[in-house]
């Protein structure tokens, strides 16, 4: 079996699956617990905290802890809309976000709040000069994505932090599910104010995230209750899976670090070698792109009906993003970056881990090739 859909969800490490079960089975109390059991758990939530902070160069008080990407993006986006409406209510974002960001901004121009989605380029890339251009008086809040999910695009995000100093008023949240523990951001350095991590897209477990407060933004919380979470995120915290999570980010950064070079190679060659095959465009960007997503479109091939004849191989690829996938409908990112409508419904995404060597080149390319090859022998049949 080769695993490539990587940017859907990883494998946990054997060693965060461990940990997971420690905690669960010997830490169970409730961390807001009074006895011992409770300051245990509150003991190892403490210590996760601190390490993850450690990690991304914050402090502790900044790192919140969330059920994933999703929450933590519509935390951000309505957390920043509700706290800051008396001073403005207009959002920027990108084109190309995930619908977590997408769909907590057109819910919030339902309640009366402006959003301008920014073009990309024919790469995916926003320009600096055009969010610049959208900022107004009444703007609160820039909402940019640090790696696209669908095409792997790298946005400019330090660029942007850095023109954004001169907006002090405007917060600047940055969607780092697909960044996080694969490239180097340095928040502070990139003055970003709100930062959005997934523990199982970094071989964590599903239902832990972060979201990065950088000190003195307020936000409304989303979820009222018990005050966790610096009374940000109320509910009982999952002790067990953040625990988890604070191994899984340290292990996948030195994993990705160390295999990063490669990765990239690897990357390089299966476009270079997709790029032969007629029939086969490829949408990735060689230069500013993640060194884990390449995406591309089968001319004449239904997509769904691609990925499940690579399956025959025991090879398992995406459509668009995982949160799409099953919509069947055209990748808005390609349709933003001026991909035709037709090419935009036949697109296959590939998303590699630092388990993938370079030798793995040939037998995934001539596996695409052999799928390929027969459901186009298939479709003239049915013709």
């Amino acid at each position: 079996m080769m695993y490539l859909d990587n940017s859907a969800t990883t494998k946990p490490f054997p060693e965060v699956l461990q940990s997971f079960i420690k905690v669960a089975t010997h830490y169970f109390g409730n961390p807001s617990s009074l006895h011992g059991l409770g300051m245990q758990a509150e003991r190892l939530l403490t210590q996760a905290r601190e390490q993850i902070a450690r990690l991304l160069e914050v402090k502790p008080s900044e790192v919140i802890f969330t059920s994933g990407g999703t929450e933590g993006n519509n935390l951000a986006i309505k957390g920043v809309a509700w706290q800051h409406q008396q001073r403005g209510r207009h959002i920027i974002t990108t084109a190309i976000e995930h619908p977590s960001v997408i769909e907590a901004c057109k819910q919030l121009e339902q309640f009366g709040f402006q959003v301008t989605y920014v073009p990309v380029d024919e790469r995916g890339i926003v320009s600096v000069a055009h969010i610049e251009q959208a900022l107004r008086d009444d703007t609160i809040l820039v909402s940019v994505m640090h790696v696209n999910n669908e095409v792997g695009s790298i946005q400019p995000i330090e660029q942007i932090g850095a023109m954004l100093k001169k907006y002090p008023k405007v917060l600047f949240h940055v969607d780092g599910v697909q960044g996080a523990a694969k490239l180097p951001l340095h928040l502070k350095r990139a003055n970003v104010d709100l930062y959005t991590m997934s523990a199982h897209k970094f071989h964590g477990l599903k239902g832990a995230g972060v979201l990065y407060v950088r000190e003195g933004v307020r936000l409304s919380p989303l979820l009222s209750g018990g005050e966790q979470e610096m009374q940000l995120r109320s509910g009982t915290e999952n002790v067990a899976a953040i625990v988890a999570m604070a191994k899984a980010l340290r292990l996948s950064i030195e994993k990705y670090r160390e295999s990063y070079a490669r990765l990239v190679e690897i990357k390089r060659a299966i476009i270079g070698r997709l790029q032969t095959i007629e029939g086969i465009s490829v949408h990735t960007p060689l230069e500013q792109s993640a060194p884990h997503i390449i995406h591309f479109s089968l001319e004449g091939i239904k997509s769904e009906t691609f990925v499940h004849e690579l399956e025959k191989q025991h090879m398992y690829v995406s459509t668009t993003s995982a949160c799409s996938s099953r919509k069947k409908a055209p990748s808005k990112t390609l349709l933003a970056m001026g991909i035709e409508k037709t090419r935009a419904e036949r697109s296959i995404r590939i998303s590699l881990s630092y388990e993938q060597q370079i030798e793995h080149v040939p037998i995934i390319v001539e596996a695409i090739e052999k799928a390929y090859e027969r459901l186009k022998i298939v479709a003239r049949g049915t013709k």
